[in-house]
């Protein structure tokens, strides 16, 4: 048939399925590693809050301009072909965060990340999928997600720990990063990625990416799920270390770790815990845990309260978990393999541009109005749009009422 791909056997796509997830892992591990070193860079280096959410715009900027391509030449060209580089660029960023002594560094290590994650979240996404059958759609999306998670969560544990042990934590967590990211390369260079047809490697100008309309409902639910909830999380890992050091005098960096890990592990779980709901429940949950993230945010920064900001954290990782489930599940069950890479990273274009604006402009408001003014501006901003993302996610829904595992979880063998 047409489009149609030839599996490998399912013991060997069993495997490369776990493998390409380990890819998606180990870039991850990076991304939110420097998550705890924030405020020991800060004292270091002595630049303010709204520098802070700089260098993390900067993850934004990479990561957004790498979304543009790199799901188009993925799926025109094979995954390899992308995977590969986008390693290259996360082992080049664990260089330049280990010798890290200015502002400038940062930020160009931050930005070759977010062109690693870039990679990762369209073709190294996509990738997981190519090796599982039809009747392994749901279980790939479910382990393309948890992989993001799961790694993003490891990151800042990791380099919390060291960093309660180490008064020069950036060497050390930076070296273990490396040696991941090197097993993740040594990985990609032997999966048995599909060859592309030749008639489909041909000279592509460069556009927008874009997916076919029948599919433009799907994308657009993932979105608006996916895009209020990571910029729930992206507040968390680019701030989170400062609300505790300057409004809860909290500065043990393994508690600033830890929280990012409890926020990710949350997300993990929730997914595992929930995978065989309704999409339409799925979104729902999301942006019902999003809004409860900002409450308990704007509580625990008008109050002082450490345990609602902890809180936060762990209703924000449900929100992203579940909203990024949704819009994975809805990719994998309906859009075309040849479109796939492509589709997902718009859905993480959507999502992840309020989440590099937003954070940056509560920090510079937190500079100006003060910290607990700022962060609850941003919440009451993220509240609406979670809310709003709800709202127009059910008529969505409701539109495409043909749409297979809408209304029942009873579509594939896992969720019978």
């Amino acid at each position: 048939m047409k489009g149609q791909k030839t599996h490998p056997p399912r013991t060997v796509s069993s495997a490369a399925m776990y493998g390409s997830a380990w890819l998606v892992t180990a870039v991850f591990i990076l991304s939110n590693s420097p998550t705890p070193l924030y405020v020991y860079w800060q004292n270091r280096l002595g630049f303010s809050t709204g520098t802070l959410t700089l260098i993390f715009a900067f993850y934004i900027a990479g990561l957004l301009g790498t979304l543009f391509i790199a799901g188009q030449l993925s799926d025109r060209f094979g995954r390899r072909r992308v995977l590969i580089p986008g390693l290259v660029s996360a082992l080049l960023a664990c260089i330049l965060f280990a010798g890290s002594g200015s502002v400038a560094s940062l930020a160009i290590a931050r930005l070759l990340t977010g062109i690693a994650v870039g990679v990762m979240v369209s073709a190294g996404m996509a990738a997981v999928g190519d090796f599982a059958d039809n009747g392994r759609r749901r279980q790939a999306a479910l382990l393309a997600s948890v992989s993001m998670v799961l790694g993003a969560g490891l990151g800042p544990l990791l380099a919390g720990s060291v960093a309660q042990i180490s008064s020069q934590p950036a060497h050390p967590v930076f070296i273990i990063g490396f040696i991941v990211l090197s097993s993740a390369l040594w990985v990609a260079l032997r999966l048995p990625y599909p060859t592309p047809p030749a008639k489909q490697i041909q000279r592509m100008p460069l556009r927008l990416p874009r997916i076919p309309r029948e599919n433009r409902p799907h994308l657009t639910c993932g979105i608006l799920a996916f895009g209020p909830s990571i910029t729930a999380t992206s507040f968390v890992l680019s701030l989170g270390p400062s609300l505790l050091s300057r409004l809860l005098h909290i500065q043990n960096p393994i508690i600033a770790g830890g929280i990012a890990c409890a926020m990710f592990l949350t997300a993990t779980g929730i997914q595992f815990a929930l995978r065989h709901w309704n999409v339409r429940r799925i979104f729902f949950a999301s942006a019902g845990a999003t809004i409860l993230a900002m409450v308990c945010l704007i509580a625990a920064v008008q109050y002082s309260v450490a345990w609602l900001l902890i809180l936060a954290a762990l209703f924000a990782g449900a929100g992203q978990g579940l909203g990024q489930l949704g819009g994975l599940t809805l990719i994998g069950l309906h859009v075309p393999d040849n479109r796939r890479a492509e589709a997902s990273a718009v859905m993480n274009i959507g999502g992840y541009i309020p989440a590099g604006l937003l954070p940056v402009a509560a920090g510079f408001l937190i500079d100006s109005l003060g910290l607990a003014s700022g962060a609850t501006l941003f919440a009451l901003v993220v509240i609406v749009a979670a809310t709003a993302g709800g709202i127009f996610i059910s008529g969505l829904l409701r539109k495409d009422s043909a749409t297979p595992d809408t209304h029942s979880s009873a579509v594939t063998p896992e969720n019978s």
